[in-house]
């Protein structure tokens, strides 16, 4: 019962790769095994998703597929390449992490381009689980910048929940995927907060000043690529901007308790977990 992990690299993945190592056959997908940091009880084959003829050796014996794609226009042609390998490969299930809000009508682009992966992966007839999770906590850890902490949400609340809880969860689908079949999640935190409160947070954890400081859209766009990031991916963060400040990401749920048996962890959690983090920022 072989477990294909893909995007090792990323955020989730690599927590996906750490829950459930040793505990059963476990292989991760990378584009470089050199640069890849090794866990005991995982082998990391190489495949390149926007490369279909690479996946055949990867994909070979694999039972149960967690199917994770970068941000990026061309997402929903990797994750194409990924199920094509799949259905070919003979794997019984797939676990795909989407993203929040996915829906052909969303009001973002990477909400739209999850929309059409998620269709095919539904139309596939292979069996199939979906997550589209809320905000990552995590993306937090970049947005502090001595004292000033900045954001995607505006004024308003959104269920931020801790990528460990996202990857506790999908872990828990793949080692026991049939009691998960044809369901979509969409895990949450325990908690809506403002990035106010983050801010507040923060700053009782680190014992000195941090303060939310609000932008626009625009102003969100033009930081970002002032930071490096490429203009596709600098555009879409703003879209969610435009979108969370309109309170689209204020709820929360129990997925994450349903399918792991426990409580989410929340921000007071997750800020003394990282503590070290962002105190060095």
């Amino acid at each position: 019962m072989t477990i294909l992990i893909t995007g090792a690299n990323g955020t989730v993945s690599r927590e996906v790769l750490r829950e459930l190592a040793g505990k059963q056959p476990l292989r991760a997908l990378v584009r470089d095994a050199s640069r890849t940091p090794r866990l005991d009880g995982v082998e990391y084959v190489v495949g390149d998703l926007d490369r279909p003829t690479t996946l055949t050796p990867a994909f070979e014996g694999v039972t149960t597929l967690w199917l994770l794609m970068p941000m990026g226009p061309l997402a929903p042609s990797q994750s194409m390449n990924a199920v094509w390998a799949a259905r070919q490969a003979g794997v019984r299930h797939i676990v795909r992490l989407s993203a929040i809000g996915a829906a052909h009508d969303a009001p973002t682009r990477n909400g739209r381009l999850h929309a059409l992966s998620d269709a095919e992966l539904q139309e596939s007839g292979i069996p199939w689980t979906i997550l589209r999770p809320s905000h990552f906590m995590q993306n937090l850890l970049g947005a502090k910048a001595g004292e000033h902490l900045y954001g995607l949400f505006g004024d308003a609340r959104v269920g931020l929940i801790d990528a460990r809880d996202i990857a506790a969860a999908g872990a828990a689908i793949l080692a026991a995927p049939q009691q998960h079949q044809g369901r979509i999640y969409t895990p949450t935190g325990p908690e809506s907060i403002t990035l106010d409160q983050a801010a507040d947070e923060i700053a009782r954890t680190l014992g000195q000043p941090v303060r939310y400081v609000p932008q626009s859209p625009e102003q969100a766009r033009d930081g970002l690529l002032q930071a490096g990031l490429d203009q596709w991916s600098a555009e879409v963060l703003a879209e969610y901007r435009v979108a969370y400040g309109s309170g689209w990401g204020d709820f929360t749920n129990d997925h994450v308790e349903r399918i792991v048996g426990r409580q989410p962890r929340t921000f007071v959690e997750f800020v003394r977990d990282h503590r070290e983090h962002f105190a060095g920022v």
